[in-house]
């Protein structure tokens, strides 16, 4: 009879796990589509997604061949569609690691002081970049590139 009920007891356990989703964390999210931009085959995704308290979390997920734990690719957040010449920063993101092919920012300022907002991003006319590293000749090579905010759909 206690195998008969600790039997019953775990299957419950087990079912009830799954069946369980996380909730989404993001209040609301856009999903903007990342290209390759060198002979290096990445592709990729940023994930623009608003936090309960305002503040956006943009995460970049690669696609593509996973290297060493201590290699990381800079990303960046610029103004302007991409190819535009000498682009400004609008903002540094936090790198995408090499063994994971991810990475996570919180931002909730620009680079000029300006605040940032879930509304205020889908009329950003800007683009991100993912770089093949942070200095000297490589960091001219471009991982992954694709326009975000409201110059996406162009």
């Amino acid at each position: 009879m206690r195998k008969l009920v600790l039997s019953f007891l775990i299957g419950f356990v087990c079912f009830a796990c799954k069946e369980t989703e996380r909730p989404s964390r993001y209040v609301q999210s856009t999903i903007y589509e990342l290209q390759q931009a060198s002979e290096y085959k990445y592709s990729g995704q940023l994930e623009v997604g608003e936090l309960p308290n305002g503040d956006l979390e943009f995460v970049i997920t690669l696609k593509g061949e996973k290297g060493s734990k201590a290699v990381t690719y800079p990303a960046h957040l610029h103004y302007g569609p991409v190819g535009t010449p000498d682009a400004p920063m609008a903002a540094m993101l936090n790198p995408v690691y090499a063994n994971s092919l991810d990475g996570a920012t919180i931002l909730n300022k620009l680079a000029n002081g300006n605040v940032i907002n879930y509304e205020s991003f889908k009329l950003f006319n800007g683009h991100v970049k993912v770089h093949l590293a942070s200095d000297g000749p490589d960091y001219e090579v471009i991982l992954v590139e694709g326009n975000v905010g409201a110059n996406y759909f162009e």
